[in-house]
């Protein structure tokens, strides 16, 4: 496998905390929400997010 290069290394730094953004807003919407359908969609949602950040941190190793 190639190393990457900073400017790769930036956006995937870029990305990674866009997604544990993403997971920490849709957790607290899953949270506050009421309607149960909207709660499992969220935390779908959620899950997608960390699943992706997860996969990101992964290109590091």
């Amino acid at each position: 496998m190639s190393t990457l290069n900073q400017m790769e290394l930036q956006n995937l730094r870029h990305f990674i905390g866009e997604q544990e953004n993403s997971y920490c807003k849709l957790t607290h919407y899953a949270d506050t929400a009421v309607d149960p359908q909207i709660k499992q969609v969220l935390n779908k949602a959620a899950q997608d997010s960390l699943n992706s950040k997860q996969k990101l941190i992964s290109f590091l190793n």
